[in-house]
């Protein structure tokens, strides 16, 4: 779920809960397999010999380098001087772009030039396009390029132009698309170019795997988190264009596709490109079967994928590029095609896939985007037994998937809570263990001797444990009994520790904004009497003390200001002190307490009025609680209706705040 994307294929690094490991090599059978089939492509880069850039052109380049760097010329001027500059280059194109020297000049005339002459460069670059993104020093003088043109494509005067310019380029790629697919700087630049006729910005998330964003998308820790094909467009793009170049690149190399699967960088383009496609159903019910290996000729009719692919693909699960590839394929993939993936690939064998070290991602990309509760269901009947062997292999990426994706479907929430206290506590040890061992989730399943374990003090929190017990304390609190007991049953010196570690107080943040009793949260912030400002000093310790007083009564309110006021100048001196003391009102505290009180008496009675209409806490019936969630789920897929939610609560707080100034 944290992974990053390789960069050589002799060694995957990748990131399960809380730790940097090995993925481990690839499965060197299967890649020997893949890449005997047809070709080796092991350094397409080196396959040519740059001519010599001769002396009078570098001192050319070497003259137009310090005039452009001297400072003294105008805009206009300047694109002058690199129109004519670019002219200079005709008939040498590729020996001065792969120029360790010029090109850096070659770079500065592209970014300066008018859009005539960039797009005669890029035309005369054709022909050698291949050569010249395949190159270290030329893969930076085409990414260059591209970025100018699309700076052009802002204007419609030029779209006609650009689009004839970026056509030509498409049709030098496809010509040798493997070997551009395959190569470490070909691949970068490609992915540039898909991004351009798409019409989003080049540097984006695309480029590379944003783990961060990954995960809070599938634990679904952030609601108004966008999808990764949100990003705003920065011109209308080649539709097109898009279609046909990665359509071609699959045509072209459809003999290779065994060696496309299994490549890093080939996996990069790959992945690019669906996420460019996410949401059109029919480009992606033609591309994915052929990423897969499926044809036409070899499936049956109202199929998408060939049976006789099955076992070919499970074991290409294995290999870290392709793992990386199959998650996008699972997030984009039409309905029609995810289902046939499910029962094909992953029936009857999730739990044997979840063990494998680069495969068990994929099965949490599976999990995340399970589409209905018949799925949940059979996604529990493999993986619900299994919590314990999956903590104790080092799986917890896949518990925090199934649970998330039991939240999101409503559906097996009570039995995701049981089986992860099952698997953390045997029947006859009392429930406050569960959260302690939880939060040193590696420690504790690396401990031989697991009835002695005890609380491992200024150890760093298990960050995949964190986010499951942040995830649980999602639930309604009828589910999460032992939690709630757990937590409110941890030492105070347990608890302050927690709150200064940043996984951990976000674990005590999600207890207090949960739909627990609020018996059971003062509990909690009573142990933390005396430290408050302690805990303040840290960085993000501001949160935690803000979301304890939000959950506090009005004389656990009152002891967290005297704790913060007794360092207030210290605490002023900090980034977050003064908002803090703002929000806490501090000031207004130290000159009139009594008045302090009132207004504090004020919130709380105008809140918990608003959370008695609004809230399924206020003694709702069962009936009434399921009919608001169902209503809910329903609105809150809809864009719209999350900016008014939102909306809706900022004006709730300026409405409070008016309320009670006084």
């Amino acid at each position: 779920m944290g992974r990053r994307a390789v960069k050589k294929s002799a060694s995957f690094v990748g990131v399960d809960s809380t730790k940097v490991a090995s993925r481990g090599m690839p499965d060197k059978t299967v890649t020997d397999q893949k890449l005997s089939k047809k070709h080796d492509l092991t350094q397409p880069e080196t396959s040519f010999v740059s001519k010599q850039v001769d002396p009078e052109t570098a001192k050319y380049f070497s003259e137009i380098a310090n005039v452009l760097e001297s400072g003294e010329v105008d805009l206009e001027e300047r694109s002058v001087i690199c129109g004519n500059a670019l002219e200079e280059t005709r008939g040498k194109e590729v020996e001065l772009a792969t120029d360790h020297i010029i090109s850096h000049t070659l770079q500065k005339l592209l970014e300066g030039c008018d859009v005539d002459h960039l797009c005669r460069f890029f035309q005369r670059c054709v022909k050698n396009f291949a050569r010249i993104v395949t190159d270290r020093c030329g893969s930076h003088v085409a990414e260059t390029a591209l970025k100018s043109l699309a700076i052009h494509l802002q204007d419609e005067d030029f779209q006609y132009l650009i689009k004839e310019t970026l056509n030509l380029i498409c049709q030098a790629i496809v010509a040798k698309p493997v070997d551009v697919m395959c190569n470490c700087y070909g691949s970068h630049v490609l992915r540039s170019l898909l991004c351009l006729c798409k019409g989003v910005p080049l540097h984006s998330e695309f480029h590379a795997a944003k783990s961060s964003t990954i995960l809070v998308q599938r634990l679904n820790l952030k609601k108004d988190i966008g999808a990764a094909n949100d990003l705003p467009n920065i011109h209308r793009g080649f539709p097109d264009l898009l279609k046909l170049l990665v359509s071609e690149m699959l045509k072209c190399g459809v003999t290779d596709i065994a060696i496309l699967q299994v490549d890093p960088y080939s996996s990069l383009v790959l992945q690019t490109a669906l996420k460019l496609l996410a949401g059109q159903d029919q480009e992606l019910l033609s591309v994915i079967p052929v990423i897969l290996g499926c044809t036409k000729e070899n499936t049956e009719e109202g199929n998408f994928i060939d049976i006789n692919e099955v076992q070919n693909i499970r074991d290409l699960l294995k290999e870290n590029a392709f793992s990386h590839l199959m998650e996008i394929i699972l997030e984009v993939a039409p309905v029609t095609l995810y289902d046939e993936i499910f029962v094909k690939f992953f029936r009857n064998s999730l739990f044997e896939i979840a063990c494998h070290q680069s495969a068990n991602f994929v099965v949490q990309a599976l999990i995340s985007h399970a589409g209905c509760q018949s799925q949940m269901e059979a996604i529990w009947e493999e993986l619900g037994p299994k919590f314990k062997d999956l903590l104790e292999i080092g799986r917890p990426g896949v518990i925090a998937s199934l649970i998330a994706a039991s939240q999101r479907l409503h559906s097996h929430e009570h039995k995701c809570s049981k089986a992860l206290v099952a698997a953390i506590c045997s029947a006859n040890e009392p429930p406050k263990y569960v959260v302690p061992r939880i939060l040193f989730l590696e420690s504790y399943f690396c401990c031989k001797d697991k009835s002695n374990w005890s609380w491992t003090s200024k150890s760093k929190m298990h960050v995949m444990g964190t986010l499951i017990l942040q995830l649980v304390f999602k639930y309604s609190s009828e589910y999460i009994q032992p939690y709630i007991t757990s937590i409110t049953s941890m030492e105070s010196a347990h608890v302050l520790e927690t709150a200064k570690d940043a996984s951990g107080a976000r674990v005590l943040e999600a207890f207090l904004s949960s739909t627990v009793l609020d018996k059971h949260k003062y509990k909690l912030v009573s142990k933390l009497k005396g430290h408050f400002g302690e805990l303040c000093m840290h960085p993000s310790g501001s949160f935690t003390i803000e979301k304890c007083f939000s959950a506090s009564n009005i004389p656990l309110r009152e002891a967290i200001v005297c704790d913060l006021l007794a360092i207030q100048k210290e605490l002023s001196k900090t980034k977050q002190g003064p908002v803090l003391m703002r929000n806490l009102d501090l000031y207004g505290y130290s000159k009139q307490p009594d008045q302090w009180r009132s207004r504090q008496e004020s919130k709380l009675s105008v809140y918990k009025e608003f959370l008695a209409t609004f809230s399924a806490q206020g003694g709702d019936s069962s009936k009434k609680k399921k009919k608001r969630r169902s209503f809910l789920a329903d609105n809150l897929n809809k864009a719209t209706q999350q900016s008014n939610l939102k909306k809706m609560r900022q004006e709730i707080h300026k409405s409070l705040a008016s309320f009670t100034a006084q």
